[in-house]
């Protein structure tokens, strides 16, 4: 391994350009191949775009590679939740009890495009568009691509290659039909849909509800979530079934359904959507996925990266975050090795790399599946409220000592998804057994002095669940 191997990236998505720009400030030559074409000259969202939440794991990455404040020009700061309910009305949950912790509502293609342009000020990275990926020979690390514009197709030929190619990765589907090590592989989805719609801006071009907020309207098997658009406007995400409750995506085909479905079950949401009708019916259906699968790598010459390898739901906010923190875990590798002036290649580099990781993209790809099930319905569960409330004055009063699930997922950059996984689920048990014990009472205002006795008692619990579950092999 050395800084003249040739490094060719399949994908110019958001991991795929980051990953770019990393290696290309590490001094090696890059060549990125991308089958859209630039989102930069051409609109592609084509209603998929699904706003993306920037947390503290995504700002890590970013900072790395001197990125943080350019994103975060881009940014809408997202404080907590506000739920609608059918009447009309709202309540708020906040994310953290520290002030300073908040979800960063970003552009996709926004962020996208800054971090092209930054790549391409390096001399030793060049980004092909419209070049589609269709198969790899993991043997000989040739990659053939074919050209949308000119119908040409043809090799390239690189010594590593690395597959930032999404949910749906080339690279992925070649170790499957290559057959040439043993490769394990789960692809599973969800039985619901989404389908991206639009609240605009006022006459004024401002936000018609607050910025402030991830937006929810959770109805139990399915929900509605609105994300702030810098321009004004609010992204609006619609999660059904296919096919099963009164209303699912196969039998709202006709105006009149979905102006019932919306009157029934989001009407102050659709008092704000005025295109509501050619929105749904013109606007694709996305599926939901999770993808993972083992090794990520081929000896010393191929890597899945980002989605390709782990992809996942998007209910924790935490997709995009991950595959950024996939570049900067790869990169803290590099530097371990270069730093050991042992002898490497990059199949060491990739072994280590996927031993770091992959107990951290599983652990979150199964907390998006839990969030879901919080997002649509246990956010409006009187007991769900009532823990979070006491999770709220425990974070506000006890900044340092206690971090519920949810802030050590989003918040705490230096733990892995694994670690905060098992700690949270831990957490969640003890709460809700104080809460159904009835030792403790949200709707008091309590002392210091009592949170803190309440503070050791979820932390004593929490230890033992941690230590059961240890002994039981959990």
């Amino acid at each position: 391994m050395n800084k003249k191997d040739k490094i060719l990236i399949i994908g110019a998505g958001l991991c795929g350009s980051l990953l770019a720009l990393r290696l290309a400030q590490r001094g090696y030559k890059v060549e990125v191949y991308e089958s859209r074409p630039d989102l930069r000259t051409v609109d592609i969202s084509a209603g998929r775009s699904i706003n993306l939440a920037l947390s503290d794991r995504g700002l890590k990455a970013l900072r790395l590679c001197g990125m943080e404040e350019k994103a975060r020009e881009i940014c809408i700061p997202m404080y907590g939740r506000l739920m609608h309910d059918r009447g009309g009305n709202t309540f708020s949950s906040n994310y953290s009890g520290r002030e300073n912790e908040y979800i960063n509502s970003i552009s996709r293609g926004d962020l996208n495009a800054i971090l092209l342009d930054e790549a391409e000020k390096h001399e030793n990275v060049t980004i092909y568009f419209n070049k589609k990926c269709k198969k790899v020979d993991i043997e000989k690390n040739i990659a053939y691509f074919k050209d949308y514009n000119t119908k040409e197709e043809f090799p390239v030929i690189a010594d590593v290659i690395f597959g930032a190619d999404g949910a749906g990765s080339s690279l992925r589907k070649s170790y499957i039909s290559e057959r040439k090590f043993l490769f394990s592989y789960s692809q599973n989805y969800l039985n619901q849909g989404y389908k991206e719609l639009e609240i605009p801006a006022d006459k004024s071009g401002n936000h018609q509800i607050s910025k402030a907020h991830l937006h929810i309207w959770p109805r139990g098997d399915f929900m509605l979530i609105a994300l702030p658009n810098m321009d004004g406007s609010f992204t609006v995400t619609l999660f059904l079934s296919y096919d099963e409750g009164e209303f699912n995506f196969e039998n709202l085909t006709s105006e009149e359904k979905i102006t019932e479905f919306f009157e029934k079950e989001f009407p102050d949401a659709l008092a704000l959507i005025p295109n509501i009708k050619e929105e749904f019916i013109n606007n694709p259906t996305g599926a939901l996925g999770t993808v993972k699968c083992s090794p990520w790598f081929y000896q010393n010459k191929t890597l899945l990266i980002g989605d390709a390898s782990h992809a996942i739901v998007p209910f924790y906010g935490q997709g995009m975050n991950a595959s950024f923190e996939d570049v900067f875990v790869l990169d803290e590798i590099l530097c371990h090795f270069e730093r050991s002036r042992e002898i490497f290649d990059w199949k060491s580099i990739f072994k280590a790399y996927q031993k770091a990781r992959k107990d951290d993209t599983d652990a979150i790809a199964d907390l998006a599946i839990d969030n879901f099930h919080e997002m649509k319905n246990h956010v409006a569960n009187p007991l769900f409220k009532e823990k979070r409330k006491i999770e709220m004055d425990l974070e506000k009063t006890f900044p340092t000592e206690y971090s519920s699930k949810y802030s050590l997922v989003t918040f705490n950059e230096n733990i892995g998804y694994n670690e905060a996984m098992k700690k949270g689920r831990a957490q969640d048990k003890a709460l809700l057994n104080l809460i159904s014990g009835d030792e403790v009472h949200t709707h008091l205002d309590m002392t210091k002095e009592e949170l803190k006795v309440i503070l050791d008692k979820v932390t004593k619990e929490t230890n033992d669940i941690l230590q059961e579950d240890k002994i039981a092999g959990l």
